[in-house]
């Protein structure tokens, strides 16, 4: 009598919560494998509509091998209006990701500072187009000053950007 009351007090409720864990675990791979394909695809036309933004003449894109510490992605016009490149350096507050647009003629096009961690009201004014237009039609961050008060975050904008120009050539050159 008492082996079959262990049974029902802790074998039974054991053996209940497995059943209830494997056909839970189940249920989400099939949720998993049936949703990937759908958020993927999701991602990938929001990439291509912010690299689209940055370089409008192009007409779609596609990824070209290339990455070092710097930077993540370099994705090529099918029109051969330019490239988008993008990396991310460190900044005060963690790793600014930057995505940089470049023309036929090797001039930045424009540049997005994407979301970061860095302070707001101040680190973050590296994300406004006050400071993000100074990059455009330059070939380099040399061209541009730091925000007073941003060096940190400033100069993580810039070593993606001289980052991303050097893929850029690279890349061209084949």
């Amino acid at each position: 009598m008492k082996n079959n009351s262990n049974f029902e007090n802790i074998v039974r409720p054991i053996l209940v919560l497995t059943i209830i864990c494997i056909v839970v675990s189940g249920l989400l791979g099939v949720t998993y494998s049936i949703t990937k394909p759908v958020i993927d695809a999701n991602t990938k036309k929001q990439a291509d509509a912010s690299r689209m933004a940055l370089l409008p003449e192009a007409d779609s894109f596609t990824q070209v091998e290339y990455s070092d510490e710097v930077i993540s992605e370099v994705w090529a016009a099918d029109n051969g209006a330019g490239y988008v490149i993008t990396g991310s350096s460190k900044g005060y507050g963690g790793d600014v990701p930057v995505m940089v647009a470049i023309g036929t003629d090797g001039t930045i096009a424009a540049i997005e500072v994407m979301d970061n961690e860095e302070t707001p009201g101040v680190g973050k004014k590296v994300m406004e187009s006050s400071f993000t237009d100074l990059f455009k039609g330059k070939t380099g961050a040399d061209e541009v000053d730091t925000i007073g008060g941003v060096t940190y975050s400033s100069n993580a904008v810039f070593t993606v950007v001289d980052s991303a120009m050097a893929a850029y050539q690279t890349v061209k050159e084949g």
